[in-house]
């Protein structure tokens, strides 16, 4: 049972074409089809290779995962242990709301204190945001760089832009993941990466290896065809999000500060958020509870659907409607 109401709404009708566990981009993609309808021999050190060279980081910083949320829970367990052993106490991370449930509660879990009135020893953040869709504020990583430990920087939108791997700025302390998941749409073959710093990846590679599976030859032999068709994919992934921006920015035009399919509509007042996904839930049509993210004033819509313009418009609709 997922920790929101609207997630209980959404189970209780299964029939829904929605699935919370698959990405937005998922089944949209015509190029990732095709990609993986013949997939070529090739084995981890080749994708380990290919993935090093598109990120910029040394191959032995990078290990492979089945996907992005054990690529996540794996650093931060990593983490947990290692501040904890470095500073004689247990670390405090801290975060910047709204920001993606997974991260937060995975650092709980791992091990982190959570608390704001302490100063942090680490940050966990997504860049591009999730829910917001934009780029983390440059002085807010220059503080995190500067102050924290350690700093994990989620990378799973970030193909839907031109910018670079964070990993390949080489900070010490600072650790990436990724995931085939998201622009790439290979929701079934479920392969991601975590690049460690250079000082933590032979000890982040044996924790790896001990608390891991290796990741299945068929989805280490998808991952490269998706690369190998890499340019067409994400030609194909960014068609679809700059069209529905355009649609978005002519109706709401801050919204076109977006830089990956995601948008936090703010309302304002508390919970205002949560009373709009609830009325548009009543109406059969889903949009997900600022309350997930850790701020009730908003919703968050996704922009990788086809049918996203014909969507919105009926979104405004609910969403300038009084409420009754």
């Amino acid at each position: 049972m997922l920790p929101f109401p609207l997630a209980r709404w959404i189970e209780d009708r299964s029939s829904l074409p929605h699935n919370l566990g698959r990405s937005g981009m998922y089944g949209q993609l015509r190029r990732t089809v095709t990609a993986l309808r013949r997939v070529p021999d090739a084995e981890p050190g080749e994708l380990v290779r290919r993935l090093a060279s598109l990120l910029g980081v040394d191959r032995r910083r990078i290990s492979l995962t089945h996907g992005a949320t054990e690529a996540n829970s794996l650093a931060l367990l990593f983490l947990a242990r290692d501040l904890s052993r470095s500073l004689g106490r247990v670390p405090n991370a801290g975060f910047s709301i709204p920001e993606y449930p997974p991260m937060l509660d995975a650092t709980r879990v791992a091990g982190f204190r959570t608390d704001p009135e302490l100063r942090p020893d680490f940050t966990a953040l997504s860049d591009p945001n999730n829910p917001t869709g934009l780029r983390v504020d440059r002085s807010f990583l220059d503080e995190a760089f500067a102050t924290r430990r350690a700093t994990l920087i989620d990378e799973t939108f970030r193909e839907f832009t031109p910018s670079p791997s964070w990993g390949s700025v080489g900070r010490p302390g600072l650790w990436c993941t990724g995931t085939f998941t998201k622009a790439y749409g290979g929701d079934d073959i479920r392969v991601g990466w975590v690049v460690a710093p250079e000082e933590s990846a032979a000890e982040f590679a044996r924790f790896h290896g001990l608390l891991t599976d290796e990741v299945p030859d068929h989805s280490i032999r998808s991952a490269m065809s998706l690369l190998r068709h890499r340019t067409q994919i994400l030609a194909e992934a960014r068609g679809i999000f700059r069209r529905n921006r355009r649609a978005l920015g002519r109706a709401v035009p801050e919204a076109r500060a977006i830089a990956a399919p995601l948008w936090f509509d703010r309302r304002g007042a508390p919970g205002a958020g949560d009373a709009l996904a609830h009325r548009a839930a009543g109406l059969g049509v889903l949009v997900c509870p600022g309350s997930y993210f850790g701020d009730d004033s908003g919703v968050r819509l996704t922009l990788t659907q086809r049918s996203f313009p014909n969507d919105l418009a009926v979104y405004l609709q609910i969403r300038n409607a009084p409420a009754s």
